[in-house]
């Protein structure tokens, strides 16, 4: 018999949720709750004595029948307590909060509903004709507590309970029917296209990956088609029982599009499957300004009253939950579109979204990825090579001194415990500051934790009573920060360093630095059954696995490329450098030299990509005066809106008589754009795309020399290379391209760049401008004029 589970705690909150969405109170002590809980919790229950039970497991099973089929449908849970008297028995539950006690004049609904939960699994067990319950609120700084006790009769438990289940059987009946349309149609569908070279291969090992629950890296050249082909095993995967949701995540808008085409090419075979695909909240809010409360927002008021309807009504109406849909429906509710579209996403087969919302502590979705919460999950993750860096900037957590001061002048009088907390963590910064006269490792942070966590309860308090207005979203913003850092401090292990750090802007950082973020990645990646990461530029491979959480027994795999060596010629400029030492009018002229020969080799569109602005600067001064007649020149500026890339990119249209782009390494144009045919033909990749050498970097080197392992390496090298292959990779995107790709800098031809290179590129010329331009002819079949 099927079984569906569902924890009491998501029970009673998806069922009874119920009024405003508000940003302006209730929420901002749950994540510290959840990270101090459990400490809290065994503190209070050990003062309990011989009578008190805690952490009791509670389970409550009840056979049902639907339309697609009977099914036992399980509520479990633990509850914190329960306390056995002679003149009765108490289910107790603990909440950790860290508001006044005295603001509290009554329980939570909600939290109540649980008690009341567990102590109707009790009772009926044990056959009792009544039971209490008692919630213990207990505030997190002080341990002062405070309790509301309640007596119930089993009767009125019992129907209080049944009349719950009976609202979420209803749920449970629907998509049960659903899923058994989904399993019936995935059978027949087929792969959309006839398998390029390597593509049935990798869509086999994905599969296989997948019903060993393991994880799989690919390193997948342009023009595999990873997306379909890790789509459609996964889908077949489903089919077979081995997994039920799929999470497509990505950094990147173009390519969720790119997935969500993926699986409606699957849709029109007759795939009966419900994929949504979760955009941000600044980007999906119709309002000017998103400030999620009643007063600024007409969808925010009595939001939780309507949602479940709205979340219903669409999905026995529709399969198709694209942003347009998802606005229409929010706006026929009247609720907030992105939290319905979280709500619509516990009920989809597929989900594609970015990182965080699966790997980010304070972004993640609770309901699939929070504290003891697992699942049949799939996980794709494309562009994975972007995992890394982003991993380390979730885990991170950074405080600036100068804000502590900023939120002490902003407060002026108003609160003077507020004022000394804020005072106390300012002395153990200006402490550090005095000793750090550029940037410093810390081996401890010595008491600061603990005067945070004061700091963030009394800031709590005061938001509570704040008026609305700038002066809060302020303190509100300083008071996340401060809960980042917490919960980073929570998190740190070997993978993070301690540093101090005092700007060029003259402010002066504290920082948890997470260095190796495979622990926390790994984490998450164990919350579903397989994890496949894939990326055009994943070389060394090894690098990969070892920060993204791979296992010695994971796989990965080199898909061949499908494209014919014949359609790229790579070629090294071995007579030029862009290393800091050698760059001068001299290095410019030979950069210029280089594209003007690309042009010369064949007319059309290249792009030009640089290492940084101020070299782009340089060598477009030089190249603006010998740039051929007819050639058209674009430049990447910095802080480009949305609508002057989309010009940009537009600029790149089939015929033309010359035009380049003068790009940045790394920018809104080295990675995710596609530009097929004779819309680009050449990429010009000046130097090795090192990044800056700054204090972070340093402390990436020196953690990694430290572990015998090379830091160089793994601090410059790798993540520099990895700006050129993707660079490189907007040349040659189907099968009809033709296209060069110019690397210009003497250290491609050392062995350490050459090791990085992919497999398809082992067969470049090498060569200086004195001869490039042959090697550019004989690559286009230009005869050379006598």
């Amino acid at each position: 018999m099927k079984t569906i589970r569902v924890s009491v705690r998501n029970l009673v909150e998806f069922l009874m949720k119920s009024g405003d969405l508000d940003n302006r109170r209730g929420g901002m002590a749950d994540k510290e709750a959840m990270q101090l809980g459990s400490r809290l919790h065994r503190k209070i229950q050990a003062r309990m004595g011989g009578s008190y039970q805690a952490e009791v497991p509670m389970k409550y099973q009840k056979e049902c029948i639907s339309p697609a089929g009977p099914y036992l449908l399980s509520v479990e849970g633990r509850a914190d307590g329960v306390i056995t008297e002679e003149d009765g028995i108490t289910i107790d539950e603990i909440k950790g909060v860290y508001r006044s006690l005295d603001r509290i004049e009554e329980p939570s609904p909600v939290h109540v509903a649980q008690a009341k939960s567990y102590a109707y699994f009790y009772g009926k067990e044990k056959g009792r004709s009544s039971m209490n319950v008692q919630m213990t609120y207990c505030n997190l700084e002080t341990e002062e507590v405070k309790r509301f006790v309640f007596s119930y009769s089993m009767e009125e438990l019992e129907e209080w309970f049944e009349g719950l289940l009976s609202q979420y059987q209803e749920w449970c009946s629907m998509d049960l029917a659903w899923k058994e349309q989904r399993q019936a149609s995935i059978g027949p569908v087929r792969f959309p296209f006839p398998y390029r070279e390597g593509q049935k291969e990798l869509a086999a090992a994905v599969y296989r990956t997948i019903a060993r629950k393991r994880k799989l890296f690919i390193q997948a050249p342009t023009g595999v088609g990873k997306t379909i082909s890790t789509v459609f095993p996964a889908v077949k995967a489903v089919g077979e029982g081995l997994g039920d949701k799929i999470f497509y995540l990505t950094a990147k808008t173009i390519t969720r599009q790119v997935a969500w085409e993926a699986f409606q090419l699957l849709k029109k075979q007759g795939l009966n499957i419900k994929v949504i695909v979760l955009t941000a909240k600044e980007k999906i809010c119709p309002l000017e300004e998103t400030d999620c409360n009643p007063v600024h927002c007409p969808y925010a008021k009595g939001h939780f009253d309507r949602i479940n309807q709205a979340v219903f009504e669409m999905l026995n109406e529709t399969t198709d939950f694209s942003r347009e849909d998802i606005l229409s429906q929010a706006d026929k509710f009247q609720v907030c579109p992105f939290e319905l579209s979280l709500d619509l996403a516990t009920w989809m087969d597929a989900i594609i979204c970015d990182y965080n919302y699966v790997f980010d502590p304070t972004a993640h979705l609770k309901r699939f990825f929070g504290e003891g919460v697992k699942g049949d999950y799939l996980f794709l993750i494309d562009e994975a090579h972007n995992l890394v860096e982003r991993g380390r900037e979730m885990y991170s957590a950074s405080l600036y001194k100068e804000d502590f001061l900023e939120i002490k002048r902003l407060l002026k009088e108003k609160d003077t415990r507020l004022k000394k907390a804020l005072e106390r963590c300012n002395r153990y910064l200006l402490e550090q500051k005095r000793e750090c006269e550029n940037y410093k490792l810390l081996k401890s942070l010595k008491t600061f934790p603990m005067s945070l966590m004061n700091l963030s309860g009394l800031l709590e308090d005061y938001l509570e009573e704040a008026a609305l207005g700038e002066e809060r979203k302020k303190i509100l913003e300083f008071y996340f920060g401060v809960q980042n850092f917490l919960d980073a401090y929570e998190r740190m292990d070997e993978g993070y360093q301690i540093y101090c750090e005092l700007l060029e802007d003259g402010r002066f950082l504290l920082k948890l630095f997470c260095i190796d973020p495979s622990r926390d990645l790994k984490y998450y990646e164990a919350k579903g059954n397989s994890t496949v990461f894939f990326s055009a530029t994943f070389l060394p491979i090894t690098y990969y696995m070892g920060l993204l959480g791979g296992e010695k027994d994971d796989y990965a795999v080199y898909a061949d490329t499908p494209f014919d060596p014949e359609q790229r010629a790579v070629i090294l400029g071995v007579d030029v450098s862009s290393r800091y030492r050698r760059r001068g009018p001299l290095e410019y002229q030979k950069i210029a030299s280089y594209i003007v020969r690309a042009l010369e080799g064949r007319k059309g569109n290249y792009m030009v990509f640089f290492p940084s602005y101020r070299m782009l600067e340089d060598v477009l001064e030089t190249f603006e005066k010998q740039k051929p007649e007819g050639v058209r020149l674009l430049v990447q500026r910095s802080g480009m809106e949305e609508k002057e890339k989309e010009a940009f990119l537009s600029a790149f249209e089939e015929e033309s008589e010359g035009l380049v782009g003068f790009c940045v390494m790394g920018g809104i144009f080295g990675e995710g754009i596609d530009l097929k045919g004779e819309r680009l033909i050449g990429a010009v990749i000046v130097g090795t795309g090192l990044p800056m050498v700054c204090n972070e970097r340093e402390i990436l080197k020196q953690y990694f020399d430290g572990r015998n392992m090379d830091g160089f390496a793994y601090a410059y090298r790798i993540p520099g290379m990895n700006k050129v292959l993707q660079s490189a990779g907007r040349v040659i995107r189907t099968t009809e391209d033709r296209g060069v790709i110019l690397l210009l800098d003497e250290r491609f031809y050392s062995q350490e760049y050459y090791d990085l290179f992919p497999r398809e590129w082992k067969n470049l010329s090498v060569c200086t401008l004195k001869d490039v331009g042959a090697t550019l002819r004989e690559f286009w079949k230009i005869p050379i004029e006598s």
